[in-house]
């Protein structure tokens, strides 16, 4: 894994334009059945990989907090919202609640999540790969493509499966 984490960013990088393209292509003219495509890639990829030899998510890169999910956590540490924000979020250009550094304050040795049962919902939904009108949300697949190697290979599959 730690050879196909340092190849990726390159990897990325070199498929980048192509990718671009594809999106964009994808975007004007969805194929009608691409979110039972973008599922059924997502799930056989999901089959063979195993997150928790990876986690280069919650490694590198933060989450956004949602008020919902800030409210669940707070009750999980039995915290008031305003101190665990206070704790361990602050606000981005975004104006959005996210991480105060990476990696992730709740990221074990051994990859595992301490809070993983009541995790942030873009945790839950990393890294987006089976999402609804997953064509809205390629510009957040080409920055995920650099950063997990699951969303790399359904996209490199997708490429493969989708003739624009």
């Amino acid at each position: 894994m730690e050879e196909t984490l340092r190849q990726l960013p390159q990897k990325a990088k070199d498929t980048h334009n192509e990718n671009k393209k594809f999106f964009a292509k994808l975007k004007k003219k969805p194929p009608k059945n691409l979110d039972l495509v973008m599922q059924d890639l997502h799930d056989a990829e999901f089959e063979k990989t195993d997150c928790l030899t990876c986690a280069n998510c919650c490694k590198t890169t933060g989450p956004l907090f949602t008020d919902k999910d800030v409210a669940r956590i707070a009750k999980h540490f039995r915290m008031k919202p305003q101190v665990f924000i206070e704790t361990y979020l602050r606000v981005d250009e975004d104006n959005d609640y996210v991480l105060q550094s990476v990696p992730c304050t709740f990221l074990g040795a051994d990859n595992y999540c301490s809070i993983y049962d009541v995790r942030p919902k873009a945790c839950r939904e990393f890294p987006h790969t089976d999402r609804k009108k997953f064509q809205q949300i390629s510009h957040l697949t080409l920055k995920n493509v650099a950063i997990c190697p699951a969303a790399f290979n359904i996209v490199e599959d997708m490429k493969k499966r989708i003739k624009l």
